[in-house]
């Protein structure tokens, strides 16, 4: 009971520390996750059917909104996403500039963002089950749809306009369900265990907490 107590207390304070942070120190832990983003991104796997790879960079973006809270994991997949296409070279295959897989970095910052909402200001989002809701939300619509937009959009100005929405979601979508679910189980599995069961900031559910119970 000491250990978990002590574990306990140190997640609590780890984000409460996170929360009161001065902006630069914000804006460098922003900076951090937006370069592990791009390392993520270098773990791919080209399809030959497709220009938009397997990758392991959705699952920073999955955690970026959990470790930074709601607006700074956002920020941090911005500077990730304006960077590269201002010409830092941390895309995929450490590249940079405006591709089709754009509509995926808006996605990113959209999912951070709607993550980093639920942990700040709901105790209950902490739980496992509840992570891998809002994580399959983020994941499947939130970064799939604009990605899926912008590479019909981008296939359609590149004179390769695709046959059917069952063609685009064959290239967009379809080749990265299963590892996408894996990398959510996963990250929400991180969310569940790193993340206080308490409350460190002002969440709309800190005083009913403590009657829950947080598979």
């Amino acid at each position: 009971m000491a250990v978990a107590a002590r574990v306990n207390q140190t997640k609590y304070d780890i984000f409460r520390w996170r929360y009161e942070l001065s902006i630069p120190k914000k804006l460098a832990l922003a900076v951090a996750m937006a370069a592990l983003t791009g390392l993520l991104a270098q773990v791919r796997f080209a399809l030959p059917w497709t220009p938009v790879p397997i990758t392991g960079q959705t699952f920073a973006v999955l955690l970026a909104g959990v470790l930074l809270g709601r607006w700074w994991g956002g920020v941090s997949m911005a500077i990730y996403g304006g960077l590269g296409w201002a010409g830092v070279p941390w895309f995929t295959g450490w590249t940079a500039g405006v591709t089709a897989t754009g509509g995926y970095v808006i996605g990113f910052v959209l999912a951070a963002l709607f993550l980093g909402h639920f942990v700040d200001k709901y105790v209950r989002s902490r739980s496992f089950l509840s992570m891998l809701g809002l994580m399959l939300v983020a994941d499947f619509v939130l970064v799939f749809v604009p990605g899926l937009i912008w590479l019909g959009a981008w296939l359609n100005a590149a004179a390769k306009p695709v046959a059917s929405l069952g063609s685009l979601l064959a290239m967009g979508l379809a080749p990265f369900i299963a590892g996408d679910v894996i990398k959510v189980v996963a990250a929400a599995g991180i969310a569940r265990a790193a993340t206080p069961k308490s409350a460190y900031n002002t969440e709309n559910d800190a005083q009913k907490w403590k009657t829950w119970r947080l598979p």
